[in-house]
């Protein structure tokens, strides 16, 4: 699979200095843990689930959770376990056919650790189609005993599987306890970091601690106390020192149009005249000019990929995760190995300053997101990703 690969290959041309790369669920986790990309949510109790996965990896979709959790009711958890079984078989004989896309990334999010070992035992062989397990409400204690049963499932099916713990809990947002509480979960995913794919963040989870709900207006930074959260998250589990985690951004809650506030936030600079108009309306109309700045904000603040509960989330998440060739040239510049003693220049786009040592670790980053989701040409821009992905 790759990113953009649901566009013809002409288009990809036209689009890209360097095409996104190919991966696969075996790639190294460095890898996948960059390419997750937008990653969607689905309820396990979907009837027809294994049409739904399909469906989505056909418009560019690479990473999905197939939900045990939140997104059903209690009283229906065995039923969705029944589901999720029968399903994952009918994506196998879809695979051995050799019809339609590649499979995507598919996870689990379990409710308790005892179902990792029991799914895992009763998918039997189509435990290959699957690439891990979401751990909900994660902390030192609870996240042992879903790392435990890790280990053991994989140990028993002989597939590589990978944890992505989601930090929600109460104690991670109260200021008393928070400090302790992600020592603990540092320590934690320590331990088990070859098995651990990425974290994910629980806004939603957090906001609901104090009766909050954020409008399409306003995005996860604009509500500080989840902002405060974030940003310490980031500051013990995100460093570029080889002791971090891919951390994605928070889920985007809204798909519908809705009363507005405040004015737009997406403005016309970034939009060529005519053709780029009507894009711009339509997503002003959907409410997703709030996503968009939500996307650079999480980008800004050390978070990759992100968590998203409709399908028509995911290009725009794609196409601002492309690298422009801008940001491509100075990570070149900035590794350029006759430059490994530091110093500072003039960017080859003479509009700034390239210092070597301090952004090294940028371009680091930079060059391995370029690596899976591709370098646009110098004259390609996002509504020119986004209009493609969304024809693709």
């Amino acid at each position: 699979m790759r990113h953009f690969g649901h566009i013809p290959a002409s288009t990809r041309a036209g689009l890209f200095h360097q095409e996104p790369a190919e991966f696969t669920a075996d790639s190294p986790a460095g890898t996948l843990a960059v390419a997750l990309g937008a990653t969607l949510y689905s309820p396990a109790t979907r009837p027809r689930l294994a049409d739904d996965v399909r469906k989505q990896a056909a418009r560019g979709v690479v990473s999905m959770v197939l939900c045990l959790e939140d997104s059903i009711a209690d009283a229906d958890v065995e039923a969705a376990e029944s589901n999720l079984v029968h399903q994952f078989a009918e994506l196998a004989r879809a695979e051995a056919d050799g019809t339609g896309p590649d499979t995507p990334l598919l996870f689990i999010r379990v409710r308790e650790p005892h179902q990792i070992t029991d799914l895992v035992r009763r998918l039997g062989d189509t435990v290959r189609l699957l690439s891990g397990f979401v751990l909900p409400k994660f902390t030192e204690t609870r996240g042992r005993a879903f790392l435990e049963a890790l280990t053991t499932a994989e140990r028993s099916s002989g597939r590589r599987l990978f944890a992505m713990p989601v930090l929600e809990s109460p104690e991670l947002l109260h200021l008393e306890t928070r400090a302790d509480t992600l020592a603990g979960i540092a320590a934690t995913v320590d331990k088990y970091r070859h098995r651990v794919l990425a974290l994910r963040l629980g806004v939603t989870d957090f906001c609901s601690a104090y009766g909050l709900r954020r409008s399409p207006d306003m995005t996860a930074y604009d509500v500080q106390l989840v902002a405060h959260v974030i940003a310490d998250v980031v500051n013990v589990l995100g460093r570029s020192d080889g002791t971090g985690f891919t951390i994605t951004g928070p889920v985007w809650e809204y798909f519908r149009l809705g009363e507005r506030m405040f004015k737009p936030q997406l403005r016309r600079s970034p939009f060529l005249e005519g053709r780029a108009e009507d894009l711009r309306t339509a997503l002003i109309e959907h409410d997703l000019d709030g996503l968009l700045r939500e996307i650079e904000l999480d980008r800004a603040n050390g978070l990759l990929g992100k968590t998203c509960i409709h399908p028509t989330h995911v290009v725009p998440v794609h196409a601002l995760s492309v690298v422009s060739h801008e940001e491509w040239s100075d990570a070149q510049d900035i590794l350029c190995p006759e430059r490994g003693g530091g110093g500072v220049m003039r960017s080859a786009y003479t509009n700034k300053m390239n210092e070597v040592k301090p952004h090294r670790a940028w371009a680091e980053r930079t060059l391995m997101r370029a690596e899976v989701f591709g370098v646009a040409h110098e004259d390609v821009g996002f509504v020119d990703l986004l209009t493609a992905g969304l024809a693709g």
